[in-house]
C-alpha cells in the first residue's frame, strides 16, 4: 500500500473544530495533514447556525473556554476573508415571566464574575434594543459578546489557509483504521488512498467521535442529539441581535433524551432568518419532523410577532455529538499514546473552535495550554459505556460513516449559496 511521507499530525476531520486543529497546528509549525471522507463541513458544521456564544454557558470550564475562543475568534475575523461573515452583534436573553427573569438575572450575576460582560435589560428597554419583540415580556440580559459566523466558510478558509501554509487536504478518504506501533502508540491512520504516517492523530469527527475512538480501541460515549433550523425568506433588516428565550440555557444543560424547543431567532447578512432550536437523542434519525418544526416556527412569531406572516423557505437538521457530562472531550487520550480528542461540543462546536485547537496544539507541542484542560480529559468517563445510557447499537453499521455521505446530515447543499470556500 502506498505510503505518504511522514507528517507531524493527522487532524482526521474537516469540520470547523478539525480546520481550526489544522489552522493553529500549521501555524505553529507543525507538518499536518487533514482527512475527511467527505468534503469540508460536510457533517454537523454544515448544518449548524454559527453561533459563537458565552451567554449559553454557565460558570464553570466551558465557559472558560468560551472566553478564550470568543477572544480568539475576534483574532480570526481579522485575517480571514470577510466572506465568513464574522458578526458581534451580541445577544439578547429575554425572559417571559418574573420567574424566568429571576432564574437569568442568577446566571447572568454568576457570569459577570467569571468575566462575561453582561448589561441587564429593563422590560421598558427591549423595543429600544429589537423593535419587533413581542410586548409584555418581564425583560432580559444583553451579552454583547455573543457573535455569529458562517460556519460552512469559516471552516473552509480555515482550512484554505493551513493548506497554503503547508497542509495537506485528503478529502474524500475515508480513515479506515488507525495504525498503531508496537508499544500501542499511534503511527498514523489507512485510508482507501494509502497510509498517512504521524505520531499524532487528532479524533475531529464530532458526531462521529465515538466511532472513531473505537478504531483505536478506546470508548468515547459521543452520542447524537438532532436538532432543526427553519430558513425564512430574504427579508429585511428586523432583528439586530441574537435573540433567544431564557429556558434556552436549562435546554442545552438538559441530560433529557426526550423532545425540547426553545425560541432561538437571529438575522442573517444575506437577509433570511435562522429559526431555532429543537434538541432530542433519536439517533441518526434524519425524519423531517412536522410537529418539531411547527413549534419552532409557533415559538418564533410569538417571540416577533413580525415573523407570522414570513414564509419559510426550507427546514434542515443536524446532529449535535452530545458527552453525558456537556463538557468536549478535549486533549490526549492517555490510554493510547499520540490519540488526541477534539470533539463531543454538542451545539458549541463552531464557537468552541478555536480555543479547542489551542488546547490540542498544545497538547501536542508538550506546551503549558492556555487554560486548564482536565476537566476536558477524553478518559474521564472510564470504561463502563453502559452508565451512561449507551445504545451500543447506536451507529448502526454505516461503513460510509467517517463522512463519505456529503449528504448524510441532511443539510441542504445549496443554502449557503456560492461556494466561497
Amino acid at each position: 500500500m502506498f505510503t505518504r511521507q511522514p507528517l507531524d499530525v493527522v487532524v482526521v476531520g474537516a469540520g470547523v473544530v478539525g480546520a481550526a486543529c489544522a489552522y493553529y497546528a500549521t501555524r505553529s509549525g507543525l507538518s499536518v495533514a487533514v482527512v475527511d471522507g467527505g468534503p469540508v463541513a460536510g457533517g454537523t458544521t454544515g448544518a449548524g447556525e454559527g453561533n459563537l456564544l458565552v451567554s449559553d454557558k454557565p460558570p464553570g470550564p466551558e465557559l472558560d473556554l468560551a472566553l478564550l475562543s470568543a477572544s480568539l475568534w475576534r483574532e480570526l475575523s481579522e485575517v480571514l476573508p470577510r466572506a465568513v461573515e464574522y458578526e458581534q452583534k451580541g445577544g439578547l436573553v429575554v425572559a417571559a415571566d418574573g420567574a424566568s427573569l429571576a432564574t437569568l438575572t442568577a446566571t447572568a450575576a454568576g457570569q459577570s464574575a467569571s468575566g462575561v460582560r453582561t448589561t441587564a435589560v429593563a422590560p421598558d428597554e427591549l423595543s429600544d434594543l429589537e423593535p419587533h419583540l413581542a410586548p409584555g415580556l418581564a425583560g432580559g440580559v444583553l451579552y454583547p459578546e455573543d457573535a455569529q459566523v458562517q460556519p460552512a466558510l469559516a471552516a473552509a478558509h480555515l482550512i484554505r489557509a493551513a493548506r497554503d501554509a503547508g497542509a495537506s487536504p485528503h478529502l474524500g478518504e475515508p480513515v479506515t483504521a488507525v495504525l498503531t506501533g508496537p508499544t500501542g502508540a499511534v503511527r498514523g491512520v489507512r485510508t482507501p488512498a494509502g497510509d498517512l504516517l504521524a505520531p499524532a492523530v487528532v479524533n475531529a469527527t464530532g458526531v462521529r467521535g465515538g466511532e472513531f475512538a473505537a478504531l483505536a480501541g478506546v470508548e468515547l460515549p459521543v452520542l447524537p442529539r438532532r436538532g432543526f433550523v427553519l430558513v425564512t425568506e430574504p427579508l429585511p433588516p428586523l432583528i439586530r441581535h441574537k435573540v433567544y428565550a431564557a429556558e434556552y440555557v436549562a435546554d442545552v444543560s438538559s441530560a433529557s433524551a426526550a423532545l425540547q424547543t426553545s425560541p432561538v431567532v437571529e438575522g442573517t447578512p444575506a437577509g433570511p432568518v435562522l429559526i431555532g432550536a429543537s434538541r432530542e437523542r433519536v439517533g441518526f434519525d434524519r425524519t423531517l419532523s412536522v410537529p418539531v418544526i411547527s413549534r419552532l416556527a409557533d415559538a418564533a412569531a410569538a417571540l416577533f410577532p413580525v415573523l407570522g406572516s414570513a414564509r419559510v423557505m426550507r427546514a434542515y437538521h443536524g446532529f449535535r455529538p452530545y458527552l453525558p457530562d456537556h463538557l468536549p472531550a478535549i486533549g490526549p487520550d492517555r490510554r493510547v499514546p499520540g490519540l488526541f480528542h477534539a470533539c463531543g461540543h454538542e451545539g458549541a462546536g463552531i464557537g468552541l473552535a478555536p480555543a479547542t485547537a489551542a488546547l490540542v496544539v498544545a497538547a501536542i507541542r508538550g506546551e503549558q495550554p492556555p487554560l486548564d484542560a482536565e476537566p476536558f480529559r477524553p478518559d474521564r468517563f472510564g470504561a463502563d459505556p453502559d452508565r451512561f445510557g449507551a445504545d451500543p447499537d447506536r451507529f448502526g453499521a454505516d461503513p460510509d460513516r467517517f463522512g463519505a455521505d456529503q449528504d448524510c446530515f441532511g443539510a441542504d447543499p445549496d443554502r449557503f449559496g456560492p461556494d466561497a470556500g
